[in-house]
């Protein structure tokens, strides 16, 4: 139980523009009308009678926390926005319980995140085709230790002083991010002195390589990286004014710049690969920013080249790739925290959940609260750092906690490739119509239209279930995922035991053709995730349903091909922590009665060495009575019997 004797909610009608039920808020004493100006005593005197403090205003957040910091208060100091997201709508008088879950979500202070520092001396490489390049280098030189690149073919005027050096090549291959650019050039050359007219070069040479701390790309070609590169600058030199913020942004790049590591990893986690088997890809293939790469049995994430998309975190089965800006648990108890205070508040359907970022999916939201019809009162915004970063299991936690959909709000032209979203979106999709659930209960609405968006969420509200969870949520990922999964079902409008799913899904099960298998158990020292499992006291194979994540090492590394993986979703066989799918009798040895492996083993081994010279002719029946032994016992036959196993029988 939260200890609520040391916070206050301090809520403002702004000047009464919001139709307020302050009792159904937990507000601390009557709403004030004008909280930031006229009635800014009263959020003094909260400062000192309390140690969290929770303003229903984002608006004049800045002026609050300036008051508090000259006041000396060294509580915290929450914020939630009741306004553009709840009360200036058309359904503003109904908005109360989106009201409760908005600040209730407020009072769930993000987690921390780790800093990265990229340092830059300066060092700058200008591509370019034309005098641009040139005139940029210019306006640079004071700043930065400059060296042009022009394009093989450019036609400019020799400069009169040679300041800089002006070189000649096209990049072949880039790598490497602020600080710690590597190009390949070919054509390679270097400026005749002697050049009149024009710069001219001599003979090109390929594979030259150049070591910068900028790039600054004026070619007009296509970008030398998919994604957003920090260091990496591109302009089209034929827009002046493009040109000019990409000379002021570089002349500002010198010294140590601060990134956010988006991604946590734990390479134990991970299930890329297993002696030399490759298992998982799927951060691999979804990456549009080329940081993440093969690094043996896991993969690694460069941090510096990271953009933050948070797709590689949402399609990662076991959590070895988890996003840090919040973590999964942290978006998952704010969501927990929200719905209950919606139902808690007179909650009469079930809300939807709107999952949006901080720039544009807020500005569309200000936007239709400003000059459209807001948000409905049953809709919900919960802002997250990036769209992507969204996986099934917080969709699958937010219905299991009761509400009736999610929509996840994106720019009408993304940044970078949505394919992780679109899996996650269609995996959701068969997971909720084996539930029973409406078409469409998750669902992605890109766009830049504030119209587009009233129209896309103006829709009739979910009616309530007859059950919700609520459940605590699990701080890892998988955790959460399947436990997210188990309690929706329980939920549902309609439970489902199993549910057939895609190839490349994060669940499903090993199938064992007990004929074939030998319990070699090669199986379980290569499962990454540990749902294959061995009893130490009996030959056996365990499985446990709900750790597979399909990666397929199994399946690829089983001598026998006795694996078969079935992607599918089944809530009985996750309710038994380990399925045995095979187990014998240990094999003991003919001589000294000692248990050495299987019985299927020895067996596989005497079939396959049937019409080996070996074990034909005179000595052939001795030789295969010494695969029944123990090595201890063959050892002492072949030894004390002075019989040679490797000769050949006359």
């Amino acid at each position: 139980m939260q200890d609520t004797s040391t916070r206050t909610r301090l809520i403002c009608s702004c000047e009464g523009t919001l139709p307020l039920t302050p009792e159904a808020l937990g507000a601390t004493g009557k709403p004030a009308h004008q909280l930031c100006r006229a009635q800014l005593d009263r959020f003094r005197s909260a400062l000192g009678d309390f140690a969290t403090v929770t303003v229903a205003c984002t608006q004049e957040a800045p002026l609050f926390a300036e008051v508090a910091r000259d006041d000396g208060f060294t509580g915290t100091l929450r914020f939630a926005n009741i306004r553009e997201t709840a009360g200036w709508s058309d359904q503003g008088a109904q908005a109360t319980p989106k009201m409760a879950a908005l600040l209730a979500m407020a009072e769930i202070a993000p987690t921390p995140y780790d800093i990265i520092s990229l340092d830059s001396d300066g060092v700058t490489l200008i591509l370019g085709r034309d005098e641009v390049a040139l005139n940029a280098a210019r306006d640079l030189s004071e700043l930065l230790d400059i060296t042009v690149l022009l394009a093989p073919g450019a036609d400019v005027a020799p400069p009169r002083q040679t300041t800089w050096p002006v070189l000649q090549g096209r990049i072949g291959a880039a790598k490497g991010h602020l600080g710690a650019f590597e190009l390949t050039v070919n054509a390679y050359a270097g400026p005749a002195p002697s050049s009149r007219k024009r710069l001219e070069f001599g003979p090109g040479r390929d594979g030259a390589v150049s070591r910068c701390d900028l790039v600054l790309d004026l070619t007009g070609n296509p970008p030398l990286f998919p994604h957003a590169r920090p260091g990496y600058l591109r302009a089209d030199p034929r827009d002046p004014a493009a040109v000019a913020r990409l000379v002021a942004e570089a002349g500002q790049m010198t010294g140590t710049f601060d990134k956010p590591k988006y991604i946590d990893f734990t390479p134990s986690l991970c299930a890329h690969s297993r002696n030399t088997i490759t298992g998982c890809t799927r951060c691999l293939s979804l990456c549009p920013a080329g940081a993440i790469t093969t690094a043996g049995d896991a993969v690694s994430i460069d941090p510096a080249i990271c953009a933050g998309c948070g797709q590689c975190a949402a399609a990662c089965p076991t959590g070895a790739a988890a996003y840090a800006m919040p973590v999964v648990a942290n978006v998952a108890g704010r969501l927990r925290r929200g719905l209950s205070a919606w139902f808690a508040a007179g909650g009469a359907t079930a809300p939807v959940i709107l999952l949006h970022d901080e720039t544009h999916g807020a500005d569309l939201i200000d936007a239709s609260a400003r000059f459209g019809r807001g948000l409905p009162a049953h809709v919900i915004p919960l802002p997250i750092n990036e769209p992507t970063q969204i996986g099934p299991e917080i969709m699958a936690a937010a219905l299991a906690w009761g509400a009736g959909g999610v929509r996840v709000l994106a720019r009408a032209r993304p940044a970078h490739p949505m394919d992780g979203m679109a899996e996650t979106l269609d995996l959701m999709g068969v997971i909720g119509d084996a539930m029973g659930f409406v078409p469409g209960t998750c669902a992605l609405i890109q766009t830049n239209d504030p119209d587009a968006l009233e129209a896309a969420l103006w829709q009739p509200a979910p009616a309530l279930r007859a059950e919700r969870s609520s459940f605590l949520p699990p701080e890892d990922k998988r955790g959460l995922l399947t436990l997210a999964l188990t309690e929706l079902n329980r939920t549902s409008p309609r439970q489902a035991d199993r549910i057939p799913l895609a190839p490349g899904a994060p669940f499903g099960a090993v199938v064992l053709n007990t004929d074939s298998c030998t319990l070699c158990l090669a199986c379980v020292g290569a499962c990454p995730s540990g749902a294959l499992g061995d009893n130490p006291d009996q030959p056996m194979l365990r499985f446990t349903e709900s750790a597979c994540v399909q990666c397929g090492i199994c399946e690829a590394t089983c001598p026998e091909r006795a694996i078969t993986l079935a992607p599918q979703i089944d809530l009985a066989a996750w309710a038994q922590p380990k399925r045995i799918l095979k187990e014998e009798a240990p094999f003991c040895c003919t001589s000294c009665g000692k248990a050495f492996g299987t019985g299927s083993s020895i067996r596989r081994v005497m079939q396959k060495l049937e019409g080996h010279w070996m074990f034909t002719g005179a000595d052939g029946a001795e030789r295969r009575r010494l695969l029944g032994m123990c090595d201890d016992c063959r050892t002492q036959e072949v030894v004390i019997a002075g019989f040679d196993p490797h000769t050949p029988t006359p």
